[in-house]
């Protein structure tokens, strides 16, 4: 699902892992880098060949520029040239190739729909496409077949209003019974007021330009036996508003959320402290007028500006502690939001982010993954396999599994590192397995000193089968596993091997 624009973020060897699917990245060429290509589009060069001119370009025109040399490619709308592009980036000619002289904007959606091609590509940009000529009058289009595969979509939501002299309450129907705070997004910026509503894999949004001015703070409610979600906002005046506001682009529709946009929200750096020699737990704090919770098994992106050029980077958040969450957190309303992340010195990316000092802000999106807590339902062993900082979407699973599963017998963590300097949280993992005896973990070191008496090598045959073994005959199983790409892609043929079955295994790759 996700795709990394650059060798830098992360880098070829960073276990930093965020959801399911994926494709190999190629080895770029010295000076071919993500560094090198934002400079090439800041020299001025002529990267379209037309000489700074934008043109209207028809489909009869985009199918003519199908070659390496001469490549354009439509992404909503808009036309690049994208042949100057074609060794910068990383996942190689080809892949670009497959978009040659058409519209790749399903094609882009599927691979890395969240990287910002505006400002990647903007001095690549031909033009618009055409807008075909509309039916003439007293035609009628022919009508489109139906898929009768095609999912059907939820019941769509509906929304009200009522007011008090000093409170505004909107009520959100969703029709669901699965809907919990997890599923609400809320943000009040520059006077406007967006409510998002994630059911399956829609998306139900309030969006409005309110008529009066709120308050930064308001609360946000879900009763979930009937799915009904209330946000009650409190007024800068008390006096009666005769409407809510004026409707913003995609309110009160369904949608698909893959057809949504990424939206952002300005968080402000708290904390960063030392976890191992070259990782980091970032403390980000929401700001006060956002209500959003991650869910389990999903990640975030981090977006900074650049030299100029915006850069994206996916993280999953992390718990502060692995032992603190076996009480309720005592933070209010969820407002930190924590990110193990390992810093790359050659990187563009992470240096940025560990440049940057307490107060500054960074750029968080709302949610994506296709993690689903229902795998969860009747679980009797989870089995987690991590390399590296891939250790990340286990922290919150292992939370959540030894603390909300009532069915769960044993988890057991192996944990995959080159030395024992790069192992994130072992006391913590230690302390957590003498305190709850359902839990396990072995640590595997490629390069260990000739100190090291536990196990060693790479994720091989030997090592899982030995390692997955079953409380009971048929108990329920989920297998994760998170971290480089070849780790992953080796660990899941061996799980099959293993007769393992699809929905007994979660990959967390890019």
């Amino acid at each position: 699902m996700l795709n990394v624009p650059s060798q830098s973020f992360p880098a070829p060897s960073s276990q930093q892992r965020v959801a399911s699917g994926g494709r190999s990245k190629v080895p770029l060429k010295q000076g071919r880098s993500l560094m090198d290509w934002i400079r090439l589009t800041k020299s001025g060069k002529d990267l379209t060949g037309l000489k700074g001119r934008l043109i209207e370009v028809t489909e009869e025109e985009l199918k003519k520029h199908n070659k390496k040399d001469d490549c354009w490619i439509c992404i909503r709308g808009f036309v690049y040239n994208v042949s100057p592009y074609m060794e910068y980036h990383p996942g190689g000619e080809d892949e670009l190739m497959r978009a040659a002289g058409s519209d790749g904007t399903d094609l882009f959606d599927q691979v890395h729909r969240w990287v910002n091609y505006e400002s990647m590509l903007k001095e690549c940009l031909v033009g618009r496409m055409a807008v075909k000529s509309a039916v003439p009058k007293g035609m009628l289009p022919k009508s489109q077949p139906t898929n009768p595969l095609a999912k059907e979509s939820p019941v769509s939501p509906s929304y009200d209003w009522f007011q008090t002299d000093s409170l505004v309450t909107i009520v959100i129907y969703t029709k669901q019974k699965d809907i919990n705070l997890d599923s609400v997004i809320v943000d009040y910026q520059d006077d406007s007021f967006r409510a998002e509503t994630i059911i399956k894999d829609y998306s139900y949004l309030i969006y409005i330009g309110l008529s009066h001015e709120i308050q930064e703070d308001f609360s946000v409610q879900v009763v979930e036996n009937v799915g009904k979600i209330e946000i009650v906002l409190k007024k800068t005046e008390n006096t009666s508003w005769t409407c809510l506001g004026h409707p913003l682009e995609n309110h009160n529709l369904l949608i698909p959320k893959k057809d949504t946009g990424l939206y952002y929200r300005k968080c402000q750096l708290i904390s960063k402290e030392d976890v191992t020699h070259d990782t980091k737990l970032f403390c980000l704090m929401l700001p006060p007028s956002t209500h959003l919770q991650v869910p389990i098994g999903q990640h975030v992106y981090l977006k900074l500006t650049i030299t100029g050029t915006e850069i994206v980077k996916p993280y999953t958040p992390v718990s502060n502690s692995l032992l603190s969450e076996f009480k309720e957190p005592v933070l209010p309303n969820n407002k930190y939001i924590y990110f193990l992340i390992k810093i790359y010195p050659a990187g563009l990316f992470t240096p940025e982010l560990d440049h940057l000092q307490i107060g500054d802000f960074v750029s968080v999106s709302s949610p994506e993954g296709n993690f689903k807590i229902s795998q969860f339902q009747e679980l009797e062993d989870l089995f987690l396999l991590a390399a590296g900082t891939g250790f990340t979407p286990m922290v919150k699973i292992l939370n959540y599994a030894l603390t909300n599963i009532p069915t769960l017998r044993k988890v057991k963590l192996m944990f995959f590192n080159k030395t024992e300097d790069d192992i994130i949280w072992r006391s913590q993992l230690e302390k957590l397995a003498f305190k709850d005896k359902r839990f396990d973990i072995e640590f595997v070191l490629s390069a260990p000193t000739s100190e090291w008496n536990g196990k060693q090598g790479h994720i091989s045959p030997a090592l899982l089968s030995e390692f997955l073994k079953r409380s009971l005959d048929k108990s329920k199983v989920l297998i994760c596993i998170c971290g480089p790409m070849p780790f992953t892609e080796q660990g899941i043929r061996l799980l099959h091997d293993l007769n393992f079955s699809k929905d007994e295994i979660h990959s967390f790759t890019t």
